[in-house]
Order: C-alpha cells, then sequence, then structure tokens
C-alpha cells in the first residue's frame, strides 16, 4: 500500500520564500513584545510633552519610579518583578537563535571573553559617559530636553541594588536586541549593511523620544557607535559591559549628587 504523500512536500510556497517571512514576522514579533512597543510609546509620550504648556526643560522625564509608595516590600516586589518580565524578549530571541542552530554565543553574548569584554566596555563608558553628560546639559538648556530623573525611589536597603539591576537589564535588553539580534535578522532579510546600521541607530534613538529631541538624537548617535564596535568585534560583550557602566552612573549618581550639586538638574 502507498504511503499518502507529506503535506510539507505539497506545500506550493517555496522554503526559501517561506523562511524569509518567518524571519520577517519573528524580528517584527520580538520588537513589537521589546523596544519597538517602546519606541511607539516613547512617541507618544513625546507628543504630549511638546503639547504641554510650557518649555520641555520645565517637565521631568522620570525613570526607576516607586510603583507602591510607602509600602516598601511590596515595592521591591514590583521593581524585581519589572526586570526580570523585561528580559523575556532576551530569552525568546535566545530561543529562536537555539532553533536554527546558533545561539546568544553567535551575538557574542557569553562568558567566553570576559576580561577583554569588561577592558572594552569601560572604556567605551568613559568616552561616552562624559559626552553625554555635556551633551544632556546643552539640550536640555537649548530647550530641547526634559529634565531626565533617572531614579526616585524611596531611601530603603535595596534602593542602590535596584538601581543596578535596572541598569543591567536595560544593557542586556537593549544590545541584544537592537545590535546583535536585529543587525543579524536584517542581514538575513537582505538589508545593506548601511540600512541595517540606520534602521537599528534610530530604533535606539526612538524610545528614548520621551526625553526629548536630545534623548533621540544622542541614543542615535550612541547607536552608531554601538553598531560600528560591534562589526569590528563581532561582541556584544563590550556594548553590554558599557552600557551597564553608562546607566549604573547615571542611576546611582543621580541618586547620590541630586540636589547636592549645582550643574545636575533636578525636578
Amino acid at each position: 500500500m502507498q504511503a499518502e504523500a507529506s503535506p510539507v512536500a505539497d506545500d506550493p510556497i517555496p522554503q526559501q520564500r517561506l523562511s524569509r517571512r518567518m524571519l520577517r514576522n519573528e524580528t517584527l514579533l520580538v520588537l513589537a513584545l521589546s523596544l519597538g512597543a517602546s519606541g511607539v510609546s516613547a512617541l507618544i509620550s513625546f507628543i504630549g510633552s511638546v503639547t504641554k504648556p510650557g518649555g520641555l526643560k520645565d517637565q521631568a522625564a522620570t525613570m526607576n519610579a516607586s510603583a507602591a509608595p510607602g509600602r516598601p516590600w511590596l515595592d521591591l516586589a514590583w521593581q524585581l518583578f519589572g526586570i526580570t518580565t523585561a528580559l523575556v524578549p532576551v530569552v525568546l530571541v535566545a530561543h529562536f537563535l537555539l532553533r536554527e542552530g546558533a545561539g546568544l554565543r553567535t551575538l557574542g553574548f557569553d562568558r567566553t571573553r570576559p576580561w577583554p569584554d569588561l577592558g572594552r566596555g569601560a572604556a567605551i563608558a568613559a568616552v561616552i559617559g562624559s559626552t553625554g553628560i555635556a551633551f544632556y546639559l546643552a539640550a536640555r538648556g537649548l530647550g530641547f530636553n526634559l529634565t531626565v530623573v533617572p531614579e526616585a525611589l524611596p531611601d530603603v536597603w535595596w534602593k542602590y541594588p535596584v538601581l543596578i539591576l535596572s541598569a543591567i537589564q536595560n544593557a542586556v535588553l537593549e544590545e541584544v536586541i537592537v545590535v546583535g539580534y536585529l543587525l543579524r535578522r536584517l542581514g538575513q532579510l537582505g538589508w545593506t549593511p548601511m540600512a541595517a546600521l540606520v534602521g537599528s541607530s534610530v530604533l535606539r534613538g526612538s524610545y528614548h523620544l520621551y526625553q526629548g529631541i536630545g534623548g533621540f538624537i544622542g541614543n542615535m548617535v550612541m547607536g552608531v557607535v554601538f553598531v560600528c564596535l560591534y562589526r569590528r568585534w563581532g561582541r556584544v560583550g563590550p556594548l553590554v559591559v558599557a552600557h551597564s557602566l553608562l546607566d549604573i552612573g547615571a542611576f546611582v549618581g543621580y541618586a547620590l549628587l541630586a540636589g547636592k550639586v549645582g550643574w545636575l538638574p533636578t525636578a
């Protein structure tokens, strides 16, 4: 008795075209669940800010705010929940890469080269951190940026550990998805290297638009630098280190200096 033909064998859709479509849809879904959605949210927030009476610098963009004021243990639970769930898209990306026989190691996100990653990341953070502060202060002074409040947590024992974890979470999420994963997928979809660089950099700027035009431009330029370094080194590890150090400096530095130095704007 002759076996029935496999439904897959009779599929009229060429496998190459099917794979391309699947990769495109997969990329759109990953972005819709993570930083693409953040970009849309930031755009809506920016429209609200520019249409509100008063200048941008008189408004505040607050990060790492309390989720349960006056209830520190509940607040801590919410903070840890937010940090953990924000990393789910990274786990999803790891799953998709493993499915194609790769993994996060193919993006250079592993522990095979810890010291070079740490050294390069620290050097990047030192350069970008100093110029970034100057650019933010200038953009705010010119009225292109809101006053950024990096943290507004209560003075409790878990404040600084949560700020550090939040910084690391931001770094892992952004560098794995916006640099490593997105550049890989855009290349597989036929984008030119320049088009992929622009797409990645504009996306990075878009989800910082809630801070104002300065936040958009500054982070877009940072995106160009990070893409170029990733292509040179083939690793997101140094970028994760650099981004972590930058955000730790911003979050913890603001917590320690706000109201104590005259050059640091506060809400």
